[in-house]
């Protein structure tokens, strides 16, 4: 992890070593992912013949005690709604805002990624080289900045921006959560 209050530029295939393994493996007690699209990505890890998909990774960090929010934005891929209607991990919630395209991961409320990458492979750099995205972020330890980005995490997440919001035709259910 970078030291208190440093920011570090993440970009493309630097996303993977940062945000996933890093961060969002690393995690003991807490993630609050906010992503526009989400996906079953695999999460290769060095040593292991298999890779195992986020929702596995997730299933097995909420196990360990670690609760999970995960706001996004669209219909998770077909891939990640059989794994998760196979067995929704306990300590995981996830909730759906159509107007969200903020992407951020916070670890633990002390480190966070703030910037272009979805929760799939090409934008967190699991994909080769010629199949990711080109995605530029941040990662910091700075608790003004987790702070800043954990409130409005949490007016999405509880529903406080859904009375003045202007595209209730498109979310007829604020904050649906997924129907497995």
């Amino acid at each position: 992890m970078a030291p208190a209050s440093e920011v570090e530029l993440v970009a493309d295939e630097g996303h993977f070593g940062r945000v996933v393994i890093d961060g969002m493996l690393s995690a003991k007690v807490s993630l609050d992912i906010a992503t526009a699209d989400f996906k079953a990505m695999l999460v290769p890890r060095q040593g292991r013949k298999r890779a195992p998909s986020i929702i596995e990774v997730f299933r097995k960090l909420a196990e360990g005690g670690v609760e999970i929010r995960l706001m996004h934005s669209g219909t998770p891929s077909e891939w990640a709604l059989r794994e998760l209607k196979r067995a929704l991990p306990e300590r995981l919630t996830i909730r759906r805002c159509p107007r969200l395209h903020a992407k951020a991961v916070v670890v633990d409320c002390s480190a966070m990624y703030l910037g272009s990458a979805n929760l799939t492979g090409a934008g967190l750099g699991a994909k080769g080289d010629g199949r990711r995205n080109f995605e530029l972020g941040i990662w910091t330890t700075s608790s003004a900045l987790i702070d800043g980005v954990l409130e409005h995490f949490n007016a999405l997440w509880e529903g406080r921006r859904c009375e003045s919001c202007r595209r209730k035709e498109i979310c007829p259910v604020p904050l649906e959560e997924p129907h497995l």
